[in-house]
């Protein structure tokens, strides 16, 4: 099977899902890669240019569309007894360039040992667990992908 469009989470009716794709967040910023559904069946994801695939999103294939599942992993989810110190912490992970996923009072990133010392020290509280990774996108995925045409200007 071929991939050559992806449609956004919720976008699409899911009566028409035919399988399903488990992905690390590692491997959901692709042009082209070959994936192995759930039920074993191989499909190509080939783009013009690289997509970031979402949990939820569909791979339009013939005969439906097959679901991307954000696949689950390690990670570490902090938290802090106060708001002043969490919003310390995500300073310094964004300071760091680490993409986080902010889940309310608790932000989730990728498990490390060395940014679990630098939590503790800042006061936060980390857990460890095993579950689908989402991070933000970031404040300039948006305005990357907005193309201007000259001619809409005249």
């Amino acid at each position: 099977m071929r991939a050559t469009d992806i449609l956004p989470a919720g976008s699409w009716d899911t009566a028409r899902e035919i399988d399903q794709v488990l992905i690390d967040y590692d491997r959901r910023f692709r042009r082209r890669i070959v994936l192995t559904t759930v039920s074993a069946a191989e499909v190509l994801i080939d783009l013009p240019r690289a997509v970031r695939l979402r949990d939820g999103d569909g791979l339009a294939v013939e005969g439906g569309i097959i679901c991307v599942r954000a696949q689950a992993e390690p990670l570490m989810e902090i938290h802090a007894h106060d708001e002043g110190a969490l919003i310390r912490i995500a300073w310094h992970l964004g300071n760091r360039h680490l993409p986080v996923q902010l889940l309310g009072g608790r932000i989730r990133i990728r498990a490390d040992h060395v940014i679990r010392d630098m939590v503790a020290g800042l006061g936060g509280y980390v857990d460890e667990v095993r579950a689908p990774f989402d991070p933000e996108a970031g404040a300039y995925v948006a305005a990357s992908h907005h193309h201007h045409d000259d001619d809409d200007h005249h």
